[in-house]
């Protein structure tokens, strides 16, 4: 047995149970020190945020099932102990929840604030009359997500975001009060809008000043007169000379450009009353059936990918350092968008997106009156559909990076009246809090009544197409203002989705199912062999599977070839120019069955033993006109003329190198390699940032990966190996946070301290204490001597 060791620079502090709160800063953070119980058991110490369901483990018997990943449920409980100085008397205290899965129940000193229903929606509870001056104060949130089965994907379980303690005056501007729009936009000028509440909770009349300032360029004030216990919308426009204009960008350094409105409320005498400080962007969109979709007056078309909101081996956890990850991997694949399937994400997700320059169909909810679980969202739409549509609006509106909202995923009744009634009632609130952007929702149809859709699919200003893309020139015919997407795609469909949007000025863009990996829906993505159950993931559990597998990026960030192509396919500049992979030989595991939403397995590696002298099917994913392919220096064949971007050789199979090159003009350029990998000799560690900060939410995500002699990976390793860290000094906190691999039959835990690698990789995350200090991570196997150290400040 050998080690492996990395160093991180982290952050570490004694754990305290129960605070003193002495500043009241308008915005903290509410992460640190609570207590918590599952099921009414054993209390232990925990940070924010926290998903209970992927510290448990897989078992066919978990009431979550196959669409839950077959993870535990329960009822957790949740305890935290804080005392408010006295610079709190007289001011208005709230909690905000980002996020919290399912029902949750909120009790400050034994008396009940309130309960949240809806897991994915965030929420903000005043807690001012419940709470003790100059005491200490118990907060207890119970939260129940043992009514199974309530999702139809992994939802995780417990406070998984961020928790805040929100505090003002009693005159303030409202939570989620502030809208930033602007109107005109030109390259001279642009006009910012802002549109803010003012709240007076005192019992007498009082003039106020309210003024916006936006970075260091304008700033408006205005004189407001607000009566007792009112509140006062309050318009500034602003002008911003020559202003950047926010952009999908397409280079590492060309980032979206993005402002800041400071706005603020005063008293008469000047003195600061409260302060907000909100993130905007200055763009344009446009969009019509004659000339598609436009960003700042530029058409385009949107290559988008569906993201459900888990975080891989994370489970539900949103840290910030995951959120940015999955925009950063989308990113680097190629897409200009996403979809948040089937509900809101995170704000930090947002923010990435905002920062990073990726477009956003933000999405309120998968199903409306229609059941499609036991216990979905059918139980609270007539109570709560109000409060949650408005929660992700009046939450989400500011970011610029959100291009539609979307108010529903292929509801069960959508060939009723009803459902245009529901979808009516939705759009039309979608638009009083925000006339600026489109209303969608994801239709779908499995028959062929699609036409039976068309008063459904009139009352929304985009139609998104699961699935029925073929449809769309057929009623374009019928319905030729109708504006579409593919909000849903099979992921091999690339090179026929493509056509149909770029050909098709009334079709704007198409979302795969999906961008990344996911637990739940368990095998949606599965290939099959002879011998095993055959058929959908719909039609029978299907356990060991306990994820999808049907992302273009699995589980632990690697991307799958079909990635690459598609890249190549509908975002060339952004793609490299020359990618080579190999199918696997259809008989080398056993006969292969695919499944709709699967693409043949291909790998980018040639070792195939035992497989000598057999034809392997090679795929070449090219911007060349024509390709060459070389097998150990000798020519395969003369250059092949490149198809849909896509040349694919049948070579005998044997050991050494695989090179591909483009032909141009009849001169090779460009090249890709794959090399035959000997036997595995060690364990190679690489993190994916050399700093991280001391904060006690940062994480580092470490790629294990085995290797042979001269470095190349192992594609058809599987090491068990274990980890374990050590931190300097000894109080320090920095833990392994999870630990796993992208094969989503393995039913190792993620919480564990031991696993094994699959196709040669595995994944471990490491999660930064509070104050500076260095952890050893050591990683054991059994196949090297080797040691790997990364250090972080």
């Amino acid at each position: 047995m050998y080690r492996f060791v990395c160093f991180f620079v982290l952050i570490s502090t004694f754990f305290m149970v129960g605070c003193s709160i002495d500043k009241s800063e308008r915005k903290q953070l509410f992460d640190n020190d609570w207590q918590f119980s599952l099921n009414g058991k054993d209390w232990r110490n925990l940070d924010l945020p926290h998903d209970w369901s992927i510290e448990g483990d897989f078992n066919p018997e978990n009431k979550m099932g196959n669409a839950g990943g077959y993870l535990p449920d329960g009822v957790g409980t949740y305890r935290k102990s804080f005392t408010l100085g006295k610079q709190y008397e007289g001011k208005k205290v709230a909690l905000y929840f980002e996020g919290s899965y399912m029902t949750t129940t909120v009790t400050v000193n034994g008396k009940k604030v309130g309960t949240h229903d809806y897991g994915y929606t965030s929420f903000i509870f005043d807690i001012t009359d419940y709470i003790k001056i100059n005491e200490e104060n118990t907060l207890e949130v119970t939260v129940d997500n043992s009514k199974q089965e309530n999702c139809r994907w992994y939802s995780g379980s417990g406070i998984y975001r961020h928790v805040w303690l929100i505090t003002t005056d009693k005159i303030h501007l409202k939570y989620w009060g502030n809208y930033i729009t602007t109107p005109v936009v030109s390259e001279e000028k642009s006009t910012v809008l802002i549109k803010t509440v003012v709240q007076n909770e005192t019992d007498k009349e009082e003039t106020v000043m309210v003024r916006a300032d936006i970075d260091d360029e304008c700033f408006v004030e205005q004189t407001v007169l607000l009566p007792a216990q009112s509140e006062k919308e309050v318009e500034l426009e602003l002008e911003v000379i020559k202003p950047h204009l926010w952009n999908v960008w397409t280079k590492q350094d060309d980032k979206p450009y993005l402002y800041e409105a400071k706005i603020s409320v005063l008293s008469e005498k000047r003195n600061v009353i409260d302060t907000v400080t909100e993130t905007f962007g200055i763009r344009t969109i446009e969009y019509s059936a004659e000339e598609g979709f436009k960003l700042n007056g530029q058409s385009m078309k949107i290559f988008g990918g569906c993201l459900h909101h888990d975080n891989g081996i994370l489970g539900a956890a949103a840290f910030d350092r995951a959120e940015e990850r999955k925009v950063e991997m989308m990113k680097a694949a190629g897409f200009n968008a996403l979809r948040t399937s089937h509900n809101p994400v995170s704000k930090a997700l947002l923010d990435a997106c905002d920062r990073l320059g990726v477009l956003v169909i933000d999405e309120a909810f998968d199903g409306w009156y229609a059941p499609k679980t036991a216990h979905g969202y059918h139980e609270l739409i007539d109570k709560h559909w109000y409060e949650d549509l408005s929660s992700m609006i009046l939450r989400d509106r500011n970011h610029p990076s959100i291009i539609a909202w979307s108010i529903g995923n292929e509801i069960m009744e959508r060939d009723s009246p009803e459902a245009v009634t529901t979808a009516r009632k939705f759009v039309s609130l979608c638009h009083e809090l925000d006339s600026t952007r489109p209303v969608t929702q994801a239709l779908a149809c499995w028959n062929d009544k699609w036409i039976g859709q068309d008063a459904l699919a009139a009352e929304h200003d985009i139609v998104g197409y699961n699935y029925l893309l073929d449809w769309a020139p057929e009623d374009h015919k019928r319905v030729p203002e109708r504006i579409i997407w593919q909000t849903e795609s099979y992921p091999r469909d690339v090179y026929k989705n493509y056509k149909l949007v770029s050909e098709n000025p009334y079709i704007i863009g198409d979302f795969v199912w999906t961008s990344i990996d996911y637990i739940g829906e368990s095998s949606i993505g599965r290939w099959y062999y002879e011998g095993e159950d055959p058929g959908e993931h719909y039609w029978k559990p299907r356990y060991p599977w306990h994820g999808a597998y049907c992302g273009d990026i699995d589980l632990t960030g690697w991307r799958k070839p079909v990635s690459y192509y598609r890249q190549l396919v509908f975002s060339p500049q952004s793609a490299s120019d020359i990618y080579m992979a190999v199918k696997e030989p259809d008989g080398y595991y056993g006969k292969i069955y695919m499944t709709q939403w699967s693409v043949w397995p291909t790998w980018n590696s040639w070792n195939w033993p035992g497989w000598e002298g057999k034809n392997v099917e090679v795929e070449i994913y090219s911007k060349y006109p024509e390709v060459r392919l070389y097998l150990n220096g000798k020519s395969v064949s003369d250059f092949v003329k490149n198809n849909e971007f896509l040349t694919t050789f049948s070579v005998p199979y044997e050991e050494g190198d695989l090179r591909a090159v483009g032909v141009v003009e009849g001169k090779e350029v460009g090249e890709v390699v794959l090399s035959t990998a000997g036997e595995p000799c060690a364990l190679r560690l690489t993190a994916d940032r050399s700093i991280i900060n001391s904060d006690g939410q940062d994480l580092s995500f470490i790629t294990v990966e085995a290797i042979d002699k001269e470095g190349r990976l192992c594609p058809n390793a599987e090491i068990a190996f274990s980890c374990s860290i050590t931190n300097t000094p000894k109080n320090n906190t920095a833990n392994i946070v999870a630990i796993g691999n992208a094969n989503l039959q393995d039913c190792d835990p993620y919480y564990d301290l031991s696993h094994k690698t699959w196709k040669g990789r595995a994944m471990i995350v490491v999660r930064s204490p509070r104050n500076p200090g260095k952890a050893e991570l050591k990683v054991v196997s059994d196949i090297s001597k080797d040691i790997c150290s990364v250090r972080f400040k």
